[in-house]
């Protein structure tokens, strides 16, 4: 028996849906346990896409998916994505998942206030997905959260509406918006109980339970580590910590439950929003990684910023997380590249530094310090082992290795599931 944590190590979109589909199948349990339907996950199974956004990737391998209790849930987002999945074919049922009665709920006004914000920052835009996430956040940590739990239970959610909407209508006064009504709140939480209902149980000891029983658990999480809102390029980063410790927090075990941690990796680095993108590429190898990669987020459907290998960051995020091996993804998009860079320090202020700056301003002045590798220029999708790398890929991801301080566990070619290289199984 072994549980495995999957983590993004940069800004997100690194790929964590096809490997963590690829791990399910060796999985009992996976659990999602952090972020909300901000996140995109693609999956390629029998040649048909499936795009989730709350719902854990292991559910399309039918294996048991929680949503813990570190997840903030939009409930109307989230039955959409079952009717979405169900009509792909896949039945989604109580047996098949399970939600936390202690995740927090995104009602309609975190929604309204997150997009009213955002407009209100002019230049200084997060970048935010504005789908209520970060305000959902902010009343958990204020204590005035809607929690799955207050759907059944009206005494609990009476206090907590009261004091949620004391807070907020203030905010919507000063905007000079109309005011939240606690009877129209009420009304369309009365509608979602009983359909959320079924679902609904103490994944708390389901998950610990499935422990004893020696099953394979798969913690998933959501974004990257350089989103993370403690340790991410703050104040660009999401809502929720990111890193492997949160695996823990958010699905209510302890850590020494979490016995391999496993960090998705992209080839290159990409970014959705603002903030500190140090190996950008405003250029026509940005466009084309861009093309060659495909790099729109799932969710938004907005183009991602692309850029070389950032050795340094990665370095950091993987201390961060205790980070046992990475999962190499998107190798392919780099196949066609006489030359490839990877970024192995900063220099600011005439000084070349080794490590990730703690502030925004600092990071927005440093200038990427490059080491320029050879190329392949040669095909590696459906390469089934690393001795079927070209020389050069097989160079690019030693170097790699050698820069970040991680071994490299496995290696993906392409969105395909089987085009999949295991060094070394996570899951050991």
């Amino acid at each position: 028996m072994t549980n495995v944590t999957i983590v993004g190590t940069q800004w997100g979109d690194e790929g964590k849906g096809k490997i963590v589909d690829w791990l399910s199948e060796r999985a009992n349990v996976v659990v999602r346990f952090q972020g909300g339907h901000n996140a995109g996950h693609t999956i390629v199974l029998n040649k048909k896409v499936f795009k989730l956004s709350l719902l854990p990737s292991g559910i399309i391998r039918k294996k048991v998916s929680i949503i813990g209790n570190g997840v903030v849930i939009d409930p109307w987002a989230l039955i959409n994505e079952i009717q979405k999945i169900e009509k792909q074919g896949l039945k989604i049922t109580p047996k098949l998942l399970k939600i936390s009665n202690k995740a927090s709920l995104i009602l309609p006004y975190h929604q309204e206030l997150d997009l009213l914000r955002e407009n209100t920052k002019g230049n200084n835009k997060i970048g935010t997905t504005g789908r209520g996430i970060g305000p959902a956040y902010e009343d958990k940590v204020g204590r005035r959260a809607i929690r799955i739990c207050d759907l059944f239970n009206k005494e609990s959610r009476e206090k907590q509406l009261i004091a949620a909407l004391a807070h907020h209508n203030i905010i919507l006064k000063g905007l000079n918006k109309k005011p939240i009504r606690k009877a129209n709140i009420n009304k369309i939480l009365d509608k979602i109980a009983p359909i959320l209902k079924p679902f609904v149980t103490n994944t708390m000891e389901l998950i610990i339970s499935s422990n004893e029983s020696n099953k394979n658990i798969l913690f998933e999480g959501a974004q990257g580590s350089m989103l993370d809102i403690d340790h991410g390029t703050y104040p660009f980063v999401t809502s929720s910590n990111t890193v492997s410790a949160q695996s823990a927090t958010g699905s209510g075990i302890g850590p020494s439950l979490i016995h391999n941690v496993l960090g998705i990796t992209k080839a290159y680095t990409t970014r959705v929003g603002n903030g500190p993108f140090p190996t950008e590429l405003n250029n026509k190898t940005g466009e084309l990684l861009g093309k060659i990669g495909h790099e729109f987020g799932v969710v938004t459907g907005r183009k991602r910023r692309c850029g070389w290998f950032d050795a340094v960051m990665v370095n950091y995020t993987i201390k961060l997380s205790g980070i046992h091996g990475i999962a190499l993804t998107k190798l392919d998009v780099l196949d066609s590249f006489k030359e490839i860079k990877v970024c192995i320090g900063y220099k600011i202020n005439n000084k070349i530094i080794k490590t990730v700056p703690e502030s925004y301003t600092e990071m927005n002045k440093i200038k990427p310090v490059y080491e320029t590798l050879k190329g392949w220029q040669k095909s590696t999708q459906k390469c089934k082992s690393f001795s079927e790398l070209p020389s050069n890929a097989k160079k690019y991801i030693k170097r790699i290795e050698k820069l970040i301080e991680c071994p490299v566990s496995m290696i993906s070619t392409s969105p395909e599931r089987n085009d999949t290289i295991l060094i070394n199984n996570p899951f050991k």
